[in-house]
């Protein structure tokens, strides 16, 4: 198949009538489908029906330790809780804290902690002139979301096939106090489906901070999210590497169960050094007596221990290996050696990230909705919603059934091919 950017004048005319065509048939069917989020589908949902009768009214609701969790307690989580965790999370028991369903609101309060009150005994983020955040892009929104929430300057940090660009980041955040610090998604990152490097992992956990208030916010939400069994990315554990490197305060490590159990009901986790966690509970007693411990029991009683939520992340990789195919299947044979677009390839994680012609996903995300495709809006993977090469744009395959899965790839191709070819026409 020919380059677009190869062809005449005339061809790319020719080109663009014939999907001018395709276009308008695709808009008069009607459709009404959804890929904006990384939600997870019904049947997914139902994988973890059986945690709503793992209690009842006849159960103990005792933890191992004779807690009872109806009651008030346990501030930082039920010890089995913490256990089942932290071996997820790859740390140990007494490093993490149990909170509520979202990870993403143990981000922000991390974050706001350090605003309000400072960091282990250094000024407020608050009284400070300029305090600035790193921003692996294309990234994820909500992490964003936060920083610009507080008024952070967000610097962009292009990713590379093994995480952030390094020689970057160690510039940044040696050499500017003003950098408190960074985002990352290490493992099948938001949205590209990246794992960091053992070189990268090793390289953050070796910088030397300017700011002695520095943090790695690593969020590892897919750290158990494979779409294969027998081919898995490894990512080198952040915490332990941190220690080896006489570094071991300086970051917070994030997970949860969001998209292991129920999105909205799951458990979630913060992991960090002794001295971190011990500030973070004093702040937290405040906040709070403790969180829900009955679902902290029920997710173990229905896990039981890692092996248990390896076995149920294979059946959610059953699920969404077919769309994650059906995706780069129809990228491949509508968009291939077209010139107009790249993506990548991931092994886990929940969405795949398409890179068009500089110019043009603002464009290719207003045909898909004017066709009835909605998605993710162009620039949301970056900061301030300014994706400066205009061009990243992530498809969240999830959601939608295979059916309509397969019928947004259809519209969402012939977008790609109509803003490139109306883009190369404007040259």
């Amino acid at each position: 198949m020919k380059a677009y950017t190869e062809m005449s004048r005339t061809e790319l005319e020719a080109s663009h009538s014939r999907l001018i065509s395709e276009y308008e048939a695709l808009k008069a069917k009607g459709l009404k489908l959804d890929m904006s989020r990384g939600k997870p589908g019904l049947d997914q949902l139902d994988l973890s029906m059986d945690m709503m009768s793992v209690l009842d009214s006849s159960s103990s609701l005792k933890s191992e330790e004779g807690i009872d969790c109806r009651n008030y307690g346990e501030l930082t989580g039920i010890g089995e809780a913490k256990r089942l965790l932290a071996e997820m999370m790859e740390v140990e028991p007494d490093e993490i804290i149990i909170y509520g369903n979202s990870s993403l609101n143990v981000m922000f309060d991390t974050v706001a902690r350090s605003y309000i009150h400072g960091v282990m005994g250094n000024t407020p983020w608050c009284r400070l002139d300029k305090v600035k955040f790193l921003c692996p892009v294309p990234g994820y929104d909500r992490h964003f979301a936060i920083t610009e929430a507080f008024g952070i300057e967000m610097i962009n940090i292009p990713m590379t096939a093994s995480g952030p660009d390094m020689d970057m980041v160690e510039k940044y955040v040696n050499s500017d106090p003003a950098v408190k610090g960074i985002w990352c998604v290490p493992k099948y990152s938001n949205p590209q489906g990246i794992t960091y490097s053992d070189e990268t992992v090793l390289r953050f956990a070796a910088l030397k901070p300017a700011a002695p208030d520095f943090r790695i916010y690593w969020d590892n939400a897919y750290c158990v999210h494979h779409l294969y069994e027998d081919d898995q990315d490894v990512l080198v554990e952040i915490l332990d590497a941190c220690k080896k490197a006489g570094n071991p305060d300086m970051v917070y490590k994030f997970s949860s169960t969001s998209k292991i159990s129920f999105p909205g009901s799951g458990i979630a986790a913060i992991a960090a050094s002794k001295a971190n966690i011990k500030e973070i509970a004093a702040l937290l007693s405040v906040q709070t007596i403790g969180h829900d411990k009955l679902n902290q029991l029920r997710h173990v009683r229905f896990f039981k221990n890692l092996d248990g939520i390896r076995a149920h992340m294979m059946k959610h990789a059953e699920l969404i290996r077919p769309k994650f195919k059906i995706v780069l299947d129809t990228l491949e044979s509508g968009l291939g050696g077209l010139g107009i677009g790249s993506w990548y390839n991931p092994k886990g994680g929940y969405f795949v990230s398409f890179d068009s012609m500089d110019g043009c996903a603002k464009k290719i995300v207003r045909l898909a909705a004017e066709a009835g495709v909605k998605m993710t809006g162009a620039g949301a993977t970056y900061p301030y919603g300014k994706d400066p090469r205009d061009s990243n744009i992530r498809i969240a395959p999830t959601y939608p059934s295979t059916e309509e899965l397969a019928e947004a790839m259809k519209v969402f191709v012939v977008c790609v091919k109509l803003a490139s070819v109306e883009k190369l026409l404007e040259k």
